[in-house]
């Protein structure tokens, strides 16, 4: 089974420039598109001045075999250099099966103590025969608009 995966880093301003990067590995492909949401923009209520990044990941099925999302590993890094891994059962609550062909996108938040960081990780997959592999998410950046140039 192959696995093709592609990033893409996006701030939140439609005139900033895109960055994208591809990397081979077999059948499922994620689009990732990350963007901030600053303390006290009113848009996430934050009392501990925490920064939120909302992010949005499609996950494609390039492959033959149906595919479950079984759990995921994110390895979160922020500005101070302060590591933390989250690890737990699918994403947003769900395990989503994947035929040839299908997708599924959602769209989560990662609080940090600073304007920028960067996450990256992998998803645990399973066949309908019961292989697992995991799925790596290359990293990206999470950055308040204009916070890095």
């Amino acid at each position: 089974m192959m696995l093709r995966s592609a990033l893409t880093r996006g701030r939140p301003r439609k005139d900033l420039e895109r960055h994208e990067a591809e990397h081979v590995h077999g059948g499922h492909a994620r689009h990732t598109r990350p963007g901030g949401i600053p303390p006290g923009s009113g848009a996430v209520e934050s009392s501990d001045d925490r920064w939120f990044f909302a992010y949005t990941i499609r996950i494609e099925n390039d492959g033959a075999a149906t595919v479950r999302l079984l759990s995921r590993h994110w390895i979160i890094t922020d500005g101070n250099g302060r590591v933390e891994e989250v690890r737990g059962p699918g994403v947003v609550g769900q395990q989503p099966v994947l035929g040839p062909g299908a997708s599924f996108e959602y769209t989560s938040a990662c609080p940090l103590p600073t304007p920028f960081g960067v996450m990256e990780g992998s998803y645990q997959m399973s066949t309908e025969s019961g292989e697992r592999f995991d799925v790596r998410i290359a990293p990206f950046s999470l950055s308040e608009p204009y916070a890095i140039n």
